[in-house]
């Protein structure tokens, strides 16, 4: 069974260390201990309390129109590169750790302002997803 120490599970949660830590002093999230003291998280139950965390965030929904959309993979970012390329455009947005390339028409970029430095947010739905496992 996978196990992670509190830094990794904050990471793969997107928050502090400090806020799994008091998760865990809460009982949200059970904990074991190494022989040396210290606290890790089994990956079941990391996974139980991701899947808590995102129900509680409800669906994903466009703040200004209250519409519900149905790609829920959203990665807000900055866009950091616009290549364009006679009607068509590359755009790069850095999403934390995350790199997201989306080609769309030229006129899209116009309308939607995309520049570097310009927030943006790209939302993803896939028809086909790899995964892989990390060494």
């Amino acid at each position: 069974m996978s196990k992670f120490k509190i830094g990794e599970a904050a990471q793969l949660l997107g928050v502090s260390s400090d806020t799994v830590r008091r998760w865990a002093d809460a009982g949200r999230l059970i904990t074991d201990r190494t022989t040396g003291g210290h606290r890790t998280i089994p990956g079941t139950e990391l996974a139980r309390l991701a899947q808590e965390l995102a129900t509680e965030s409800g669906p994903t929904a466009d703040d200004d129109t209250g519409a519900v959309l149905s790609a829920r993979n959203r990665f807000t970012g900055l866009v950091t590169r616009v290549t364009r390329d006679g009607v068509m455009a590359q755009v790069e947005i850095q999403a934390g750790p995350h790199r997201v390339v989306s080609l769309l028409s030229a006129e899209a970029v116009d309308e939607l302002g995309l520049e570097p430095g310009v927030l943006a947010v790209a939302a993803i739905k896939a028809t086909n997803v790899v995964i892989e496992r990390p060494r």
